[in-house]
């Protein structure tokens, strides 16, 4: 004799209200109109310079750039994630994530790894460790140096604006 079975089922005002939020996707082009956002394109297009004046050659000989090549590759992709969110404005759709302490760590690190990794890559340069290697890697130490200026321009401002929410 076959049963009788009841099914409940119920909407969540969870999903209902994520379905809503997602369907409009905000989006800030006053952000790169800031001078943090003009520093993190500017972090974004001469992190790329870094890293593929490297890439083009035998970087993999030399641990020193090994080491130069994940610092630029590591920090240029976490940039560009950054930058999606600060344009998307998602920050604004995960309050419970502290962004002024990410953004904070986020640039303080940065500006330290990439500080170290300019010092590593601008030692490393000489003509007889590989000369016709030599113009690319002389090029990446320089460009390294401004990447590392432009996180710590960006610290600054992580700083103040972190300052300024745990004053509140």
């Amino acid at each position: 004799r076959p049963r009788s079975h009841t099914v409940t089922t119920t909407s969540s005002s969870f999903t209902a209200n994520l379905s809503a939020s997602s369907s409009t996707l905000a989006y800030d082009r006053e952000f790169l109109r800031t001078l943090p956002g003009l520093l993190m394109v500017a972090e974004i297009v001469l992190g790329l310079l870094v890293w593929t004046l490297i890439a083009g050659t035998e970087y993999f000989l030399y641990p020193a750039f090994g080491w130069v090549m994940f610092v630029a590759v590591f920090y240029w992709v976490l940039t560009v994630f950054f930058l999606i969110i600060y344009m998307t404005m998602t920050y604004t759709r995960i309050p419970q994530v502290p962004w002024t302490t990410v953004g904070l760590c986020f640039n303080g690190s940065a500006f330290i790894l990439y500080l170290i990794a300019a010092i590593v890559d601008a030692s490393s340069v000489t003509k007889e460790l590989d000369s016709h290697n030599y113009n690319s890697w002389a090029a990446s130490s320089f460009f390294a140096f401004v990447v590392t200026s432009c996180y710590a321009g960006n610290t600054y401002f992580s700083f103040i604006s972190w300052q300024s929410r745990t004053l509140q």
